[in-house]
């Protein structure tokens, strides 16, 4: 069954709330509450361990309704159960969009082309849970005989991202190896990993679905020249293993085929991490580890997929985030994560939301005359209060922002946590009520200044408040509930693309810009210049006065 295509600005649901934004814009969220005092309650979902506050939202009950409506007029519903059936949601590239199943039950059964795939997906996990148990005890050894002490994940984009992001998460959880990422095709990257390197207990990772792309070939070719310097091709099948549908190029490479780890095209390189693209993380933090991130990531599946939309946690967050989109014009979200651990957590989220639904057509085919996909970033805090936090607090941008905290720390410090929780909430409650002029006047007059200097100071400390937040309050940073967060986000983004009438899972907005450095390069080798437009000529004449 093909997804719905509603042009969501047609529905009735729409237009009404374009009526009821226009009547409630200027409305400020205090006073939300003070005409609401079960607010609070109202608008949260208790779920596991988590806790989702979404009361300091410029939202009514009139709002959160008028959305549900919305939802249930794009035939969202329909559109989860196509989700999770294997049928062919991404049908730009005729494909199934299956990421959910990698993470499912063995119990389970999901067809594509009338073939259950779990067992498939099991057959993978058990090569990754023998492959990680030999790596990680010793069984397995490098081309002296020496235990690997390193593991290098060569990838990019989806295929380092997402592990990149997850042993940085799960870092309290690692063992003793040692990971690195190398994704960029600038050499001084590689090179900057390799001379960290013993190439004797180094284990390379090499993460390509086609086994064809630019960054991560280059980057595997230099690395295995470096690896030569050292051993003899042989070795090569000792240290180099590919997570790749392409086994004759994997092969040509040196790799033996029993170290080649499969990948399907049903999962998109962006929500690839759960499939054998998170062998790094299994490598990292151990396989049982993992495959609690997966059960983590399938608890949330399932909620998404069974829960009513007025309880559902990514359905809530995507509607809210439409409103202030589509409604407001708010055109990025801030992700702030009070966790040291999660801050590659929105850099990884960058390329979800933004690469899934930085789409200006809809699934009919034509140009969409509303707004699409929203601009993401953020940092940990409280780091993130003393950088970008006054254009939030003070800026003349509407920035909504989803706040994540954790209520227990790993390493069990009380003291540290305290504070970094009475930061985490206090910012969402300064968000909220700001600090009004009455309230700096009387400060600065505790402070013994002059009424010239209290006048010239006052419009300056004034806080208008009334800023957007979400709070995502977990017990503790586990891999389950990282694989619950990650999850949630995941279909938070097919939420969205299901209102905006696009296709969110494939990404042919990545390949213009691949094509053109082809012809460029072939001008820089061979020291020719095809017909470029002036100002490229100029950068091209720059560049080759250097060589």
């Amino acid at each position: 069954m093909a997804l719905p295509s509603i042009n969501p600005t047609s529905t009735p649901a729409w237009k009404a709330l374009q009526n009821h934004f226009n009547a409630i814009k200027e409305e400020n969220i205090k006073d939300l509450f003070s005409k609401d005092k079960n607010r609070a309650d109202n608008f949260k979902i208790n779920w596991e361990d988590f806790y989702v506050d979404f009361s300091k939202n410029r939202i009514t009950e009139e709002t959160f309704k008028l959305l549900l409506e919305l939802v249930d007029q794009v035939k969202l519903k329909e559109a989860i159960a196509s989700y999770y059936t294997g049928d062919i949601i991404n049908k730009t590239e005729n494909r199934a969009v299956l990421h959910t199943a990698l993470r499912g039950k063995e119990s389970d059964t999901v067809f594509v082309d009338g073939k259950n795939v779990m067992p498939e997906i099991f057959a993978v996990k058990e090569k990754m849970e023998a492959f990680t148990n030999d790596i990680v005890k010793g069984n397995r050894k490098g081309y002296t005989n020496k235990r690997f002490t390193d593991v290098v994940n060569i990838g990019i984009g989806g295929s380092d991202l997402g592990p990149a992001m997850v042993v940085d998460s799960l870092q309290f959880y690692k063992n003793h190896l040692t990971t690195h990422f190398v994704s960029n095709i600038d050499g001084d990257h590689v090179n900057e990993v390799i001379k960290k390197l013993d190439p004797e207990t180094t284990l390379f990772v090499i993460v390509s679905k086609t086994f064809t792309t630019q960054e991560t070939l280059t980057n595997a070719t230099t690395i295995r020249e470096w690896f030569l310097k050292h051993a003899k091709q042989d070795d090569v099948a000792k240290h180099f293993v590919a997570v790749s549908t392409n086994i004759e190029k994997v092969k040509a490479f040196g790799i033996d085929e029993n170290n080649i780890f499969p990948m399907w095209n049903w999962v998109g390189g962006r929500f690839s991490l759960w499939s054998a693209v998170g062998l790094t993380v299994s490598l990292a933090v151990g396989f049982d580890n993992f495959n609690k991130l997966l059960k983590g990531a399938n608890a949330m599946d399932i909620h998404f997929k069974n829960e009513e939309f007025q309880n559902n946690i990514p359905v809530v967050l995507a509607l809210i985030s439409v409103w202030y989109n589509n409604f407001f014009g708010a055109e990025s979200e801030a992700v702030i994560a009070y966790s040291q651990y999660l801050s590659q957590f929105a850099t990884y989220l960058q390329q979800g939301i933004m690469e899934s639904n930085g789409k200006s057509i809809d699934r009919n085919g034509d140009r969409v005359n509303y707004e699409t996909g929203t601009l993401i970033w953020g940092e940990p805090g409280t780091n993130s209060q003393h950088a970008f936090f006054q254009l939030i607090h003070q800026g003349t941008k509407l920035i909504p922002a989803d706040f994540i905290g954790f209520a227990e720390s790993l390493h069990g410090n009380k003291d540290h946590q305290d504070k970094l929780i009475s930061n985490y909430i206090a910012q969402t409650e300064a968000l909220l009520n700001g600090k009004t002029k009455e309230e700096v006047l009387k400060e600065l007059k505790d402070q013994d200044l002059s009424n010239q200097e209290i006048k010239e100071l006052l419009p300056f400390k004034v806080f208008e408040g009334n800023k957007p937040t979400n709070s995502i309050f977990i017990k503790k940073l586990t891999p389950e509930s990282l694989g619950k967060l990650i999850a949630m986000y995941e279909h938070k983004i097919f939420v969205q693309g299901i209102i905006w009438n696009i296709y969110s899972y494939d990404q042919f907005g990545v390949e213009l810009g691949k094509q053109l450095a082809s012809s460029i390069l072939e001008d820089i080798k061979f020291n020719t210049l095809k017909h470029h437009d002036a100002s490229t000529q100029n950068l091209l004449e720059f560049f080759k006065t250097f060589r």
